[in-house]
């Protein structure tokens, strides 16, 4: 399941963001990479310990786990900390296909999580750069993504990925993964969209309908039998 979140983070917050980002040291993005990712990825990042990299990414989790739309689609049991990178046209930056890492360790926290959906949180305009489509492959096919600034998409990290070159100007982002309470990606994608049926139905015909209130009876029953915690 592949979905979008609009206005994570204000247009405010992205500027102030950015400025912070702007100030930074940035090193070579292959630093977090693993063996097959670091052959095919050419960009820069914050220093994942970096005081900013840390402060910024704590400001997204909080920003993430108040948006309904975030936690009805991720159910998320653990946030790995926010990595941001930036592609640049003058440095001929992209990364080629390849598949996240199963788990991810944080060496500061000593956090260990198992990927199982990917993030990607927009931090420059559409309009400001050239290529830098992020290209998601599933069993329907390939997607490109390149959304607006504070805006984030969700997709399973066993997708295959690339982030096609930049030709024009710099895209800013911050990427991460989490470890969701339902562990299997279709079971997790028909809670959502139960939840959503039943928010729809709820502002039609309200919380003490008998209809929805089974309905979300069953949702919760079907996270119990399915929930990792």
């Amino acid at each position: 399941m592949l979905t979008c979140i609009e206005g994570v983070l204000s247009k405010d917050d992205v500027a102030e963001f950015r400025r912070v980002m702007d100030a930074s040291e940035w090193e070579d993005g292959r630093s977090t990479a693993g063996a097959q990712s670091a052959m095919v990825k050419r960009n820069e990042q914050l220093p994942p310990d970096s005081e900013a990299a840390r402060k910024l990414g704590h400001r997204i989790i909080s920003a993430l786990t108040a948006n309904p739309r975030f936690l009805a689609a991720a159910i998320p049991l653990q946030i790995f900390p926010p990595l941001f990178n930036r592609y640049a046209a003058d440095s001929g930056h992209h990364f080629g296909l390849h598949v996240d890492n199963a788990i991810r360790g944080d060496r500061l926290t000593g956090l260990r999580i198992r990927t199982d959906l990917s993030v990607t949180l927009f931090l420059s305009e559409p309009e400001d750069y050239d290529g830098g489509e992020l290209v998601i492959e599933d069993t329907y096919g390939s997607h490109e993504v390149k959304l607006p600034a504070g805006d984030c998409v969700l997709y399973p990290s066993t997708s295959l990925h690339l982030v096609t070159p930049v030709t024009r100007g710099a895209r800013v982002a911050s990427f991460f993964w989490l470890q969701s309470m339902i562990r299997d990606d279709q079971a997790r994608s028909m809670i959502f969209d139960l939840d959503t049926a039943i928010q729809a139905l709820v502002a039609r015909l309200g919380r003490d309908d008998p209809e929805t209130v089974k309905l979300t009876g069953i949702y919760h029953n079907l996270i119990r039998t399915w929930a990792e915690v």
